[in-house]
């Protein structure tokens, strides 16, 4: 797909990584062969104590003015939220696209991408279906495309996507690192929260720009979710937290809209569908446990 029109924005690409040694190098080459030349790459250190930190700062000594690494102070960790935060707040770009540091882009990412954003000028952001990576480490199995929605090729006025997408209904989320965003909406409605440390990070700020802008969800996909033990979602999910931080995220969804006046009667009970278990202690309780705990057990710490 060519260009639009002769004008080249500037793309902040950021990549907010811990530990990611395996992987680190892979997604940063993925930035560099990407068709599209004008861009600058942000490399947020999250407090690593693997090789990774050496890779990136060896990639911002190699690509000076292109490529360039920051980390928090004391080198502590603070969460991806917060991460990509900090990269946001040194980025000079009119766009900001970000990458996990496991994951690739196709090298016609940003390219079509641009030229997407440029015809469909009312999009504060662009979403694009995504790649289950499998083949990475397993030949034998498939990798799977899954699209946003259940409709694509399209734009969306607030609160439309809050309203079909997960976590308040079925229709499968985009991934980070297949956004594109004008950074004028960090500007407008604030970063990422930066009480999300780990998952429903992004579907925190993806929702505050569902309840409040339009974004086009293209059917087209350039990146590669690589998929993996260790990841977020993997250990956040085997370990049982996944019910905790899903309550966490409703309760603040709950909050945001209440505090900033946003009534949509759909999403409102969609929310309230989704709370309902949470709401209940037992259930609550039930839900995080599951068969790991009599239900017997349960029922009695809950009397107490």
């Amino acid at each position: 797909m060519k260009m639009i029109d002769q004008k080249t924005p500037l793309v902040s690409v950021i990549i907010a990584f811990l530990n990611d040694e395996r992987f680190l190098a892979e997604a940063v080459e993925s930035v560099i062969n990407q068709e599209y030349k004008n861009w600058e790459l942000i490399l947020v250190d999250d407090g690593s104590t693997d090789e990774s930190t050496r890779i990136a700062k060896d990639y911002a000594n190699s690509y000076p003015g292109k490529i360039f690494y920051a980390e928090h102070q004391g080198h502590i960790n603070k969460g991806h939220s917060a991460s990509r935060n900090y990269g946001i707040s040194l980025s000079q770009g009119e766009l900001i696209a970000f990458l996990d540091g496991d994951d690739i882009w196709l090298p016609a990412k940003l390219s079509v991408q641009i030229s997407l954003m440029q015809a469909k000028p009312k999009a504060i952001m662009l979403c694009e279906a995504c790649e289950y990576w499998y083949r990475w480490q397993d030949k034998t199995k498939q990798d799977i495309v899954v699209q946003i929605g259940t409709v694509q090729d399209k734009l969306f006025n607030p609160p439309q996507l809050a309203e079909t997408l997960y976590p308040l209904s079925v229709g499968n989320a985009p991934s980070l690192s297949g956004i594109l965003v004008k950074k004028s909406v960090f500007e407008k409605h604030g970063g990422f929260e930066e009480q999300f440390t780990g998952l429903y990070g992004d579907q925190a700020f993806l929702h505050k720009v569902y309840l409040n802008e339009p974004v086009y969800i293209s059917s087209l996909c350039h990146h590669k979710y690589r998929q993996r033990v260790g990841s977020i979602v993997q250990k956040t999910t085997s370990e049982g937290y996944y019910h905790l931080k899903r309550r966490f995220f409703l309760k603040w969804l709950q909050q945001y809209m209440l505090e900033n006046n946003i009534e949509h009667k759909k999403v409102q009970l969609l929310l309230k569908k989704a709370l309902k278990p949470y709401n209940n202690p037992f259930l609550y309780l039930l839900k995080i446990y599951g068969s790991r705990l009599d239900k017997t057990i349960i029922f009695r710490n809950f009397q107490r």
